[in-house]
């Protein structure tokens, strides 16, 4: 880390909100410039708030990446969504995406009459996602559309995942932070603790193998850790499952499904840790696990918050 600072540094939290699927978790990625949110096709894939941290000239942007806004029927769903509505709260800007090929869904709509009724405190940008899949007419009235319904700071059209439009909105929102010291060291790019971005990395392998099969019936805890004096690391994660059938699914046949998601994890572990992983999976059937407070704590999501 670099110990000096520059003269007139700047940092804040912004807060990325929206509907599930939006891609808050493709934008954080490419803001930071390494993989801290896992991305799938499936939605409500961020349970926990992942707080993603990006330098901009002489300011220190952490994004945080909140579930998506949806609503909620399951303990689960009611804590996702109070930790979205709490990330905001506690950001210093908030931009909400909207997909441009969806407009103004119900989703949408409900996310800006909550922002509306959160007062005038809340600086609030729009971006615009998924520029590439619609005509630039249909953008423009999708455009005029949102701001019309609510006082947006800012308007940004970008695509995440390509890439456009990504660097106007990083660098405007480096310039509107408030001046003030850094909140992490220079390198360090996510607070989360090593162990549940393992954990965040290996559910999202099982997420994209096991497809419609097991949707959200199951978490990853990291449960042991070790650092070798090799240099390379033993991680042993525990894969939570509702029903014996389902412990099944996630084993394969012979053991081939959680053969090749324990490969395909480890290889992305190592790339993040830039060391050698030596990566360990096993399955326990929990009927009750989306009742527990502790799996709660794991996913970084308050209990309390999923009372009816």
């Amino acid at each position: 880390m670099n110990d000096e600072l520059p003269e007139n540094p700047r940092a804040g939290f912004v807060a990325l909100i929206g509907e599930p699927n939006a891609g808050k978790s493709t934008l954080l990625n490419r803001m930071v410039g390494a993989k801290v949110s896992i991305v799938t096709h499936k939605v409500q894939t961020t349970r926990a708030r992942i707080r993603g941290v990006a330098m901009e000239g002489d300011a220190q942007i952490v994004f945080v990446d909140t579930p998506g806004l949806f609503r909620p029927r399951r303990r689960l769903d009611r804590a996702m969504v109070a930790a979205a509505w709490g990330g905001a709260a506690d950001a210093d800007i908030v931009v909400l995406l909207v997909e441009a090929h969806r407009g103004v869904t119900p989703g949408v709509e409900a996310i800006l009459d909550s922002l509306s009724a959160r007062g005038d405190g809340q600086r609030v940008a729009l971006a615009i996602n998924k520029i590439d899949r619609v005509e630039a007419p249909r953008l423009l009235a999708l455009t005029e559309d949102l701001n019309t319904r609510f006082g947006f700071e800012k308007t940004f059209m970008i695509s995440a995942e390509r890439g456009h439009g990504v660097e106007a909105l990083r660098r405007w929102l480096g310039d509107e932070l408030p001046a003030g010291p850094w909140l992490y060291p220079e390198d360090q790019i996510a607070d989360l603790p090593m162990r549940m971005i393992a954990a965040e990395m290996t559910r999202e392998k099982l997420t994209l193998r096991l497809h419609q099969e097991l949707p959200y019936q199951l978490t990853v805890e990291t449960e042991a850790w070790e650092d070798r004096k090799d240099g390379s690391a033993r991680i042993d994660q525990v894969i939570y499952v509702s029903r014996d059938g389902h412990k099944g699914i996630v084993l394969g046949n012979k053991g081939e499904t959680i053969k090749s998601v324990g490969q395909a994890a480890r290889v992305e572990i190592e790339e993040f840790l830039g060391r050698k992983v030596h990566l360990f999976l096993q399955v326990r059937v929990r009927a009750n696990w989306q009742e527990e407070s502790e799996r709660y704590s794991e996913m970084g999501l308050d209990f309390k918050d999923g009372d009816a």
